[in-house]
């Protein structure tokens, strides 16, 4: 009786711990075990840093993620997305995917000053961005081991952060497009944009649905109705572009499959949610498979992670380890 008490109790544990998977970089040059020898502290180091973040402000989580998934789809993994304007670089961040909108610079910025302290010059800031996008386990998501190894780039791209990165009003062809472009398939399409189970979209992302999707002065016909009117409350015509609403009104915080099902009820927020169910019949299975299964989309969304985050990674002695994230090294 005894034993099998014991076995019940290690099960229902294991039901509420995170789930966690291991899987190998398709680069060689990249692995787990990067910085084992030449800095140990550095996974709890950005695992501290990250959690505190969260713990202040849940959001973080999901601005944390969207950033590496913003630097990887620009020139490959390469921390391009972090150098600020100088030295004849022009930043990424006024691109028009991420102005006013890409957020959690500051957490990064910590977390490299906590590692150059404990060893200068060793961590890049791409491997930075790429542990600190596994902070969904903080918000009860999948965890995965992130292959390390990256350095800096040099330089950085506008052009490609507007032209590369898919837009909340971009057709379910051109976002498929632009994931092919990355070595990316339909399978991490829709398990990736299964990150809008957590964090925040802004009006101005998504008032043409409201009023005027597609040039005629009418909503969107495939976004629920009384959804529709609850958005118009705070998204009018005119102002109101940065209010702020959940990407998933029924689980905000909380990473988990209820983005999937709300798809299925025609109420994503974004038009680039609701093509996933109305444009693909092959996306539109996969939507059904996640929204039934939370198992299989966590193994789907950590398989993905990592295949996104060996998009041309700079290895050997290509690139450098910058000193900070916002601007590379002095000659």
């Amino acid at each position: 009786m005894a034993r099998s008490t014991s076995f019940f109790i290690f099960i229902t544990l294991l039901s509420f711990a995170p789930i966690c998977f291991s899987f190998k970089s398709n680069n060689d040059n990249l692995y787990p075990q990067y910085y084992y020898k030449s800095c140990p502290q550095a996974l709890e180091i950005v695992k501290s840093v990250v959690a505190k973040a969260v713990a202040k402000e849940a959001r973080m989580a999901a601005s944390l993620l969207r950033l590496h998934f913003h630097d990887c789809f620009v020139k490959g993994c390469d921390a391009s997305l972090l150098l600020d304007s100088s030295n004849g670089i022009v930043t990424e961040k006024g691109s028009n995917p991420n102005k006013n909108s890409a957020r959690g610079f500051e957490v990064l910025d910590e977390i490299k000053s906590a590692l150059e302290k404990e060893c200068p010059q060793t961590v890049s800031c791409a491997d930075i961005l790429a542990l600190a996008a596994d902070s969904t386990v903080l918000s009860g998501g999948p965890n995965w081991e992130v292959p390390l190894g990256r350095r800096d780039s040099r330089s950085a791209s506008l052009s490609g952060s507007n032209n590369n990165i898919p837009a909340p009003n971009n057709t379910f062809d051109s976002i498929l497009s632009k994931f092919k472009r990355q070595g990316l398939d339909l399978v991490d399409l829709v398990a990736l944009s299964g990150n809008h189970t957590i964090g925040n979209s802004r009006c101005t992302s998504f008032r043409q649905r409201l009023y005027n999707q597609s040039g005629n002065n009418k909503p969107d016909s495939t976004l629920d109705e009384s959804y529709a009117a609850q958005l118009r409350n705070r998204c009018p015509k005119s102002g109101g572009d940065q209010n702020l609403f959940f990407l998933d009104f029924v689980s905000p915080t909380k990473f988990d499959n209820s983005y999937f099902k709300l798809l299925l009820a025609s109420k994503g927020l974004l038009n680039s949610d609701q093509v996933l169910t109305t444009k693909s019949e092959e996306s539109l299975a996969l939507v059904k498979q996640y929204a039934e299964n939370n198992a299989l989309f966590f193994d789907h969304f950590a398989k993905s992670m990592v295949k996104m985050g060996n998009i041309s990674p700079l290895t050997g002695s290509s690139g450098e380890i910058r000193k900070t994230c916002r601007k590379i090294n002095s000659s």
